[in-house]
C-alpha cells in the first residue's frame, strides 16, 4: 500500500485535512498525517499522525518549549526545518510514496520545505492561498504542483470542498499514472534560451544518436539553479553550457539570475563540461515600464509584451568575462571553453539590434586573460547558432566524456 503524507496543522486545519485524507484513503491509500501545528493537539483520533512534537524535536526545539515561548518565529524556523527533515527520513525509510499539503502563509512555507527535501518525480501537492503570487520561494527547484485555495484555508465550504476534492484527485492521478518504459540512458544537461534555441536543438540531436539523453534548462534563474542541483546530485554525467547568461542578470540586477553559485557544480563535481559565454549580450526585465530609470537610456529590445530585453555594454562584459573565467578555473575535471566569434546570440550578429564587435571582443579578451593556462579554449568564427559551432560543441562534449570514461577505467584496472 502506498503512502501520502499529509501536511498540515492540525490544530487549526485538522477538519480540512481529515476531508482530503478520506477521499485518498477510499481509493486505497494509506494516509500519514504530518501534524505541524504549534498551538494545540489535533482534534483527529484514530489515524495515523507524525506528532508535531516530533516534528519540533526534528528541527531542534521541543514543543513544549515553543508553546511556553509563543515566540512565532523560533516556532516557524522550528517547524520549517524539522518537517523537511521528517520528509526526508521517511522517504528513506520508504515510507512515503508522495505528499501533500493545505495552508495558508506559514502552512505553505512548511510544507513546501518538506516537499523540496524529496526527490524530483515523487507527487508532491500543496493547496495555499499563496498559490497565485510569486511562487518561486515556495517550488525552488522540485516539481512541487500549487493549487490556488481560492479562499482561505478555514473550514469547509462549498468552494474549498471542491478545490480540496480536486487536489486530492491530483495526487491520486499521480501516483496512479505510470511513466512508459524508456531506456535508462546517461544523462547530458544543457542550458538553452530562445537566443540559443537553435544551437542547443542541433547539438541535442548529435548527442542523442551517440545515445545521451539531454536534459534541456530554461535558463531563467530557476532553470539554472534546477540544473546546478541536478549535477551537484550525480544524474549528470555531461554539460553543454552554452547558455550562461543568467550572470548577466546577476551581475546587473536583471529579473532571471541564478544567483552567485551559478557554474559552480560541474565545475567543483569534475562532470565533464563545455562552457560558451551563450547570451551574455543581454540582461531580461519584465514588461518596458520594469526597466529600472538608471537602464532607461540603455539599448533595449522588446522580446514580447512581457519581457523587456538590454544590451549589455563593454564595461560589463569585462567584468562578466571576469567572473566566467574564475568560474570555470574552479574546473576539477576536463571543461572546455567554446567561444563563437561571429556573436553570442541571434540577436548579435551582424544585421541584428544587439551586434556590438566591441562589447564582444571586451568579454573574450577577459575570459583568455582570466582563464587558466591549461583549460583549451576553442575560437571559432561562427555565431552561436550556426550549424557549425553546435556540431563542434556536441563533438567536444563526447570528446570529454569519452576521455574520462577511459581514464576512469585505466584507473579501476
Amino acid at each position: 500500500m502506498k503512502t501520502v503524507a499529509v501536511l498540515a496543522a492540525l490544530d487549526t486545519k485538522g477538519q480540512e485535512a481529515q476531508f482530503l485524507g478520506q477521499i485518498i484513503s477510499a481509493r486505497g491509500y494509506r494516509c500519514l498525517y504530518v501534524d505541524v501545528g504549534v498551538l494545540a493537539d489535533p482534534e483527529l483520533k484514530s489515524v495515523d499522525i507524525v506528532s508535531s512534537a516530533d516534528v519540533a524535536r526534528a528541527g531542534g526545539v521541543e514543543l513544549a518549549d515553543l508553546r511556553r515561548s509563543r515566540d512565532k518565529a523560533l516556532a516557524m524556523q522550528a517547524m520549517t526545518h524539522g518537517a523537511a527533515v521528517i520528509a526526508a527520513k521517511l522517504f528513506a525509510a520508504k515510507q512515503l510514496d508522495a505528499a501533500i499539503g493545505i495552508g495558508g502563509g506559514a502552512g505553505t512555507v512548511i510544507a513546501s520545505s518538506a516537499m523540496r527535501a524529496l526527490p524530483i518525480g515523487i507527487p508532491k501537492v500543496i493547496v495555499s492561498t499563496l498559490a497565485a503570487g510569486d511562487t518561486g520561494p515556495y517550488v525552488g527547484t522540485k516539481d512541487l504542483t500549487l493549487m490556488y485555495s481560492v479562499v482561505d484555508v478555514a473550514g469547509l465550504n462549498r468552494v474549498l470542498s471542491r478545490i480540496l476534492a480536486n487536489a486530492a484527485g491530483a495526487i491520486i492521478g499521480m501516483l496512479e499514472t505510470e511513466v512508459p518504459d524508456r531506456a535508462e540512458l546517461p544523462l547530458i544537461a544543457a542550458s538553452m534560451f530562445g537566443n540559443t534555441t537553435r544551437c542547443v536543438d542541433q547539438a541535442r540531436r548529435i548527442l542523442e544518436q551517440e545515445g545521451f539523453e539531454v536534459l534541456v534548462f530554461h535558463a531563467t534563474g530557476t532553470g539554472g539553479r534546477t540544473m546546478e542541483s541536478l549535477i551537484g546530485d550525480g544524474y549528470i554525467s555531461g554539460v553543454l553550457d552554452v547558455t550562461t547568461t543568467e550572470w548577466a542578470d546577476e551581475l546587473c540586477g536583471g529579473v532571471l539570475s541564478a544567483g552567485p553559485q551559478r557554474l559552480d557544480a560541474a565545475a567543483r563535481a569534475g562532470v565533464p563540461q563545455v562552457v560558451s559565454p551563450g547570451c551574455l549580450d543581454m540582461v531580461n526585465f519584465w514588461a518596458p515600464d520594469t526597466v529600472p530609470l538608471r537602464y532607461r537610456g540603455r539599448q533595449l529590445y522588446h522580446w514580447n509584451p512581457n519581457v523587456t530585453l538590454m544590451r549589455t555594454d563593454v564595461a560589463e562584459n569585462r567584468e562578466l568575462g571576469r567572473i566566467f573565467a574564475k568560474k570555470v578555473n574552479q574546473s576539477a575535471g576536463p571543461v572546455t571553453v567554446l567561444l563563437p566569434l561571429g556573436g553570442i546570440s541571434q540577436l548579435d550578429c551582424a544585421g541584428e539590434p544587439f551586434f556590438s564587435p566591441e562589447a564582444d571582443q571586451a568579454l573574450f579578451d577577459a575570459i583568455r586573460e582570466g582563464l587558466r593556462p591549461d583549460i583549451r579554449v576553442i575560437e571559432l568564427p561562427d555565431n552561436i547558432n550556426e550549424p557549425a559551432f553546435a556540431e563542434r560543441a556536441a563533438a567536444e562534449l563526447l570528446r570529454l566524456m569519452r576521455s574520462k570514461s577511459c581514464a576512469n577505467a585505466a584507473r579501476a584496472h
